[in-house]
């Protein structure tokens, strides 16, 4: 016969495996709480609107009629082939191809200036991140008179220098270039912040034993500094990637699209199909179009970053 003692025992166990199982699911139900608004936002905000975009997409919807005629895969069939908007992916391509790695490399530099902590480290700081929040419409009206042809800044410039002075956005050839600068003025300080906080993850640690070792300031970044900032890197590049592709702010105020469609970049012509020619069905599929090469872009930057990961 066992003892009262020994009896005892595995309902002494049981009682706190019972609580804390209770407690648990009181954690999980007072989490869930939490999330359902979240969830409940984007379900109704963003999954539901994608979701009736799709359905569009294969119908021929024109908004001012209001008529809707399923039309199955004719839309995409037809993007394929429209010159239009295969020259707006190119321009918007061609405007990723350059910003990619010139304000990834430029972003790196200014944090790796203002990573030292001197006087007027504070300054440049704030300095370098106000075009982050100033205005899109205000940036690119201030560069549309900095491009001016008659009395822009860009021109007197050029002037001073006894070069040959150009209407920077009437020009074709010159035009998407006006935009390409304007955007990394107005993007770069932010990725420079996010570099600034991957520098500062590195353990200084690893600097001192570099330089115990007889490691330049060279090899240290290359061995030290880039590799650690892998993962930052990877971040950078990816945002980088879908904000270029998606570029159509800056082209909105700055060119509308001109001269001839130089700078028509391929959210800039969903938004001419869609809400200007309203064909409603053929910019909604143009749209996905642009995010399934968009989410295979970035499917790929991610696989590259992750096969190189220290």
């Amino acid at each position: 016969m066992a003892s009262p003692t020994t009896a005892a025992k595995p309902a002494a166990n049981i009682v706190p495996k019972k609580k804390r199982h209770s407690s648990l699911r009181n954690e999980e139900m007072t989490a869930w709480w939490f999330v359902l608004p979240a969830f409940a936002l984007l379900l109704i905000f963003v999954f539901y609107p994608m979701l009736q975009a799709f359905i569009i997409s294969f119908q021929n919807y024109n908004l001012v009629g209001g008529t809707k005629t399923f039309v199955g895969l004719d839309n995409y069939k037809t993007l394929i082939t429209d010159h239009s908007f295969l020259a707006s992916l190119g321009h918007s391509f061609y405007f990723a191809i350059i910003v990619i790695p010139i304000q990834t490399i430029i972003s790196l530099g200014m944090a790796l200036l203002i990573q030292k902590k001197v006087v007027a480290t504070g300054l440049f700081r704030t300095l370098y991140f106000i075009p982050v929040v100033i205005s899109t419409a205000v940036a690119a009206t201030v560069f549309k008179l900095i491009y001016n042809k008659e009395y822009g800044l860009l021109n007197n410039f050029l002037e001073l220098l006894h070069l040959p002075t150009t209407n920077f956005l009437s020009n074709p050839d010159t035009a998407m270039n006006g935009v390409i600068m304007l955007g990394m003025w107005k993007a770069v300080g932010f990725f420079m912040i996010i570099f600034l906080a991957g520098l500062n993850n590195i353990p200084q640690d690893l600097y001192e034993a570099a330089r115990v070792d007889g490691a330049s300031k060279i090899q240290q970044f290359f061995r030290i500094t880039l590799p650690l900032l892998n993962r930052t890197t990877a971040f950078v590049v990816i945002i980088t990637t879908i904000d270029a592709i998606k570029i159509s702010g800056l082209v909105f105020v700055l060119t509308n699209g001109g001269p001839n469609g130089a700078t028509e970049t391929a959210v800039f012509y969903i938004y001419q199909m869609a809400f200007k020619q309203m064909q409603m069905g053929y910019g909604t599929a143009a749209a996905f179009i642009l995010f399934a090469i968009v989410l295979a872009i970035s499917l790929v930057q991610m696989r590259l970053f992750r096969n190189q990961d220290y």
